[in-house]
Parts: structure tokens; C-alpha cells; sequence
């Protein structure tokens, strides 16, 4: 009997409003200078909604920055009243601008520590798996992970997207199969390739939670292409000839 309880998803890591910001900014290559409010709002949002459609339990902080652009938003575009005195009180769009370069400055030291960790570890050990420059690791962000899905949204026919009388199932064991099916065919898939076919935003879903799941399990590695921010996956070496099923009941050590 397959449940019919909505589908949560909790990530030990999750970013938080300004990591979500920051990616939207690099995403359209500006400078975080020249940030066109209204347009950032707009995208914010959507990448809220793909988070609720995702069941994901999202912060307070985001809610809070979503009302912060929404008022700076409607600030600009007020008609333009009589000269401002000096008691009006600081620029809620410049002090947002200047917390977000702080931010940044912050996360690129962090970004170079990391580098430097990952550059000086593991310097004494056999057998040492060697990936070419379009396939080194990198740390995966929640919100890479999120366009992939925002973007199958995207693609999916409105008339389809918005079809609710008709109930579908879609039980999360099929989409885990069909994953490591397509990766036993292939050495790996983008991750927007596993929703090729899916035609309901609840597939969609499901794809996803099949793909977080199998790497819960460890049964598949993900990895990020540098150049580009694709996000391949691939069947984990160390498990690929253990059943999925077998993984997440623990029955395979």
C-alpha cells in the first residue's frame, strides 16, 4: 500500500537567504552592486515556491528576506515624493547591497580555506582515483540542486501542471529504480536528465526525493562540472552492485 502522506525533505545542510540571493546573482553573472531589485524579488520567490512544492521546511530568515524585497520592491516603484530630509533613515535596498558584499567577502575566504584543506589532505594514500578537470568534486549547494528541479518545471506543459483531477501515483521505489537503470546504461547522467519524461510536477518531485534518497544510501555520487555548474551522478563504485532495496533497509553492510 503506497502512502498518500505528503513528502518531506530535511538536508543537514541548508543554506540560508543570502546563499540563495548570492546564487541568483552569480546565476545571471552580475555584480552584486548592481542588483535589479524587482528582478531578484521575482526569482527569489520562485525559488520559494519550488522549495514548498518540495515540502521543504524553509526558515523563518527566508520568509523574513522575501518581506524585506517585497518592501524595497514597492519602494521603487512609489512615484517619487518631495525631497527626503535627513531624518528618513537609511536605504533598505543600499544596506541589503552592502550586507550582501560583506556576505560575499565571507564565503570566498570560506571557499579558499576549503580549497587549501581539500588541496593538503589525504597527501599519503595508494591507488588514489584520478578525475580529469571536468570531473572534480565540488560542494554541491541546496540551491543547484533546486534549478535542476525549478527548471523541469519549467519545461513541464501548463495544461498538464495545472491538471488536478486526476490522481496519479507515483511511489518513490519506481523513480529510484528508473535512476539506477538509466546509470547502468551510462558511466553517468545530468541530474536535469532524470526528469526527462516526467510530465507532472509530482513526478518531478518524486524524481528528486529518489535522487536525495540513493544518496542518502550511498548508492550514488554526485558530482559538479566547473565549468558550466552542471551536476552529474553517478553509480557509487563502492555499492553498485548492491540493490538499492537491500541499502535502505540496512540489510546489505
Amino acid at each position: 500500500m503506497i502512502s498518500q502522506k505528503p513528502i518531506n525533505v530535511r538536508l543537514n545542510v541548508f543554506e540560508g537567504p543570502m546563499d540563495l540571493l548570492l546564487h541568483l546573482i552569480k546565476k545571471d553573472n552580475l555584480d552584486v552592486a548592481d542588483v535589479n531589485v524587482s528582478e531578484i524579488t521575482k526569482q527569489y520567490l520562485e525559488y520559494l515556491n519550488v522549495m514548498k512544492e518540495l515540502n521543504l521546511e524553509i526558515a523563518g530568515e527566508f520568509l523574513v528576506m522575501a518581506s524585506t524585497l517585497m518592501q524595497i520592491k514597492v519602494k521603487s516603484l512609489l512615484p517619487s515624493q518631495v525631497p527626503t530630509g535627513e531624518n528618513d533613515g537609511p536605504d533598505p535596498a543600499q544596506e541589503l547591497i552592502a550586507k550582501l558584499v560583506e556576505y560575499q567577502k565571507y564565503k570566498e575566504a570560506g571557499k579558499f580555506l576549503d580549497a587549501k584543506l581539500e588541496e593538503n589532505k589525504d597527501n599519503f594514500y595508494k591507488s588514489a582515483p584520478i578525475f580529469d578537470n571536468g570531473e572534480k568534486v565540488l560542494n554541491l549547494q541546496l540551491f543547484d540542486l533546486l534549478s535542476a528541479v525549478k527548471r523541469a518545471f519549467d519545461r513541464l506543459d501548463e495544461r498538464k501542471r495545472i491538471e488536478l483531477l486526476k490522481i496519479e501515483e507515483f511511489p518513490i521505489e519506481t523513480k529510484m529504480e528508473k535512476v539506477v537503470d538509466m546509470l547502468r546504461r551510462r558511466p553517468w547522467v545530468l541530474l536535469d536528465d532524470v526528469f526527462t519524461g516526467e510530465t507532472k510536477k509530482r513526478g518531478v518531485i518524486t524524481c528528486f526525493m529518489a535522487v536525495l534518497e540513493l544518496m542518502k544510501i550511498k548508492k550514488l555520487l554526485a558530482r559538479q562540472d566547473e565549468r558550466d555548474g552542471q551536476i552529474r551522478i553517478y553509480l557509487n563504485p563502492d555499492t553498485k552492485d548492491k540493490d538499492f532495496r537491500e541499502l535502505m533497509h540496512g540489510d546489505a553492510a
